[in-house]
């Protein structure tokens, strides 16, 4: 699904306007019914209070809208219009009339917090006062109104974005923004829904079709994009009938360090369960008896140390080479790992203390091959590009350093994002469960299988990184949250993989009758 900016916004409805020989006014009028619809559909003409918040621009004239429809249709609205300007929109002015014409309970105007309404937590709050056009600080007294609806603790339905949130920046006061229970955001998600610290102004969003011109859809390019089953599945490559284990690459993990064998243990075994025909390890001599014993699919080579890597030599022409986790950060392991850049051509995923050494000597930027692929946490993206002040200079920073030395990124987190030069793929899988040690070194080795099958190194990413991430949605309705741990989600990566074809249920027909009826 692609994410349209603002200006994309604009312009779709424009060419929707013109294309459609409509009005403005019709397609506001779209955008209300279709609110009107999710809404009639749920609450099924229940008479919980709604409270409808206006601004006075577009996003204030869905409003209006709205209530229009609910009050047509015999449901408890009351409307009001936050009067934070003289200016009002043309269509909001029409739709003003128009409920004016339904109703002899007019909207209520808000100039100031002695006209706040009183609202009881088991009310509905509908918030349409600003939409994505708002580039400027609020008002004090509009900030005092969100704090208050905010504090009502009432179920709160934003219209396109949380009023006080922008779609391109960081809000500056978080008390200046409504936070939303519900989003209905018009054609696109909005990018702010999944970056960490805009994230929590709505707890959950879902997008509405208004019927945007679908060339302008279809053709548009857009920033970024959010992966989901839709976006990965034609992505799979099926396996053919004569193909044998060679057909599928040999993957090679490089790292560990005296106790920490288990994080390439945990990596080799991932490349091995996402499809790589062979897997080798390449470990410190330490590690050579627990990863023959823990995971007998694995063919082992190791360094000359006991306890470290010191040397990175093998003669395995490797189809792709995940390398870090566990590595540390010793003097002979970095001038270890410096030597093996000069020599390799294979494609790369590098992973855990090769960024850190990486951060430590930036000149080794220069040796890796394009696009490798750069898996870091929080804390290793810190170190690699430097203090960021907010999400929005996060991804410059990102964007800047895939252009520079032509990588791909991928940053770790609850939406984890794929980054390739200016395009940003966000991934819908994974939950909370993948908060604990090594599921890092499961993605790397993923990532790592998968290229070794001759994914290209960004598909392989992003198609990685959605399998790591359903893997562990599987998983948790077996182990929950707490319990999760990373060798789950290599347990039921095949699960991922079936779950490609899997056709939604259908809900039983009206005759039907169900098992438990």
């Amino acid at each position: 699904m692609k994410i349209f900016s603002k200006e994309q916004i604009y312009e779709g409805d424009r060419l929707t306007i013109e294309r459609q020989n409509i009005s403005s006014t019709d397609l506001m009028e779209r955008a209300g019914s279709q609110i009107f619809n999710w809404m009639h559909l749920r609450m099924q003409g229940a008479q919980v209070p709604i409270h409808v918040f206006c601004g006075i621009g577009n996003n204030g004239g869905d409003g209006l809208v709205l209530s229009r429809q609910l009050i047509l249709d015999g449901y408890n609205v009351k409307t009001y219009i936050v009067n934070y300007s003289d200016k009002r929109s043309k269509d909001f002015l029409i739709n003003y009339d128009r409920i004016k014409n339904v109703t002899k309970k007019w909207p209520e105007l808000l100039t100031s917090i002695e006209d706040f309404p009183e609202i009881q937590k088991d009310d509905i709050i509908v918030d349409a006062i600003f939409g994505i056009g708002l580039n400027r600080p609020v008002d004090t007294w509009v900030k005092d109104l969100f704090v208050y609806l905010n504090e009502t603790k009432a179920f709160t339905l934003s219209i396109d974005i949380p009023s006080g949130l922008q779609t391109d920046q960081v809000p500056v006061d978080e008390t200046a923004v409504i936070k939303a229970g519900y989003t209905l955001s018009f054609v696109t998600p909005k990018l702010v829904f999944f970056l960490p610290e805009t994230s929590k102004y709505t707890q959950q969003w879902e997008t509405l079709d208004i019927g945007i011109d679908p060339e302008f859809l279809y053709t548009t390019t857009t920033e970024a994009e959010l992966i989901g089953k839709h976006e990965v599945l034609p992505i799979y490559k099926p396996r053919d009938k004569f193909s044998h284990k060679v057909t599928y690459g040999h993957s090679v993990i490089i790292g560990g360090s005296y106790g920490k064998t288990g994080a390439v243990t945990l990596a080799s075994r991932a490349a091995l369960s996402a499809g790589s025909g062979l897997i080798t390890a390449y470990v410190p001599k330490c590690g050579y008896i627990p990863l023959q014993t823990a995971f007998p699919e694995a063919m082992v080579l190791t360094s000359d140390s006991d306890v470290l890597i010191s040397n990175i030599n093998f003669d395995i022409k490797a189809s792709a080479i995940g390398i870090g986790m566990g590595l540390g950060t010793a003097g002979e392991t970095v001038l270890a790992f410096e030597g093996f850049l000069k020599s390799n051509t294979s494609p790369l995923v590098i992973d855990a203390d090769a960024l850190n050494i990486i951060s430590e000597n930036k000149n080794l930027l220069k040796l890796l091959p394009k696009q490798s692929v750069l898996t870091p946490h929080p804390k290793e993206l810190e170190r690699l590009v430097g203090v960021w002040k907010d999400d929005f200079y996060k991804l410059d920073k990102v964007k800047s350093l895939s252009k520079t030395y032509d990588l791909i990124v991928v940053i770790k987190g609850a939406n984890t994002i794929t980054v390739y030069q200016d395009k940003l793929y966000i991934n819908t899988t994974g939950n909370p469960g993948l908060a604990t040690a090594g599921t890092g070194d499961v993605l790397t080795g993923i990532i790592t299988g998968l290229i070794s099958q001759s994914y290209e190194p960004l598909t392989a990413a992003i198609f990685g990184v959605y399998l790591h991430g359903k893997s562990a949605d599987i998983a948790v309705e077996d182990y929950g949250y707490q319990s999760l741990i990373a060798s789950h989600i290599i347990d039921y990566l095949g699960e991922a993989f079936k779950d490609l074809f899997k056709q939604p249920e259908q809900a039983p027909q009206a005759n039907e009758t169900t098992e438990e009826s």
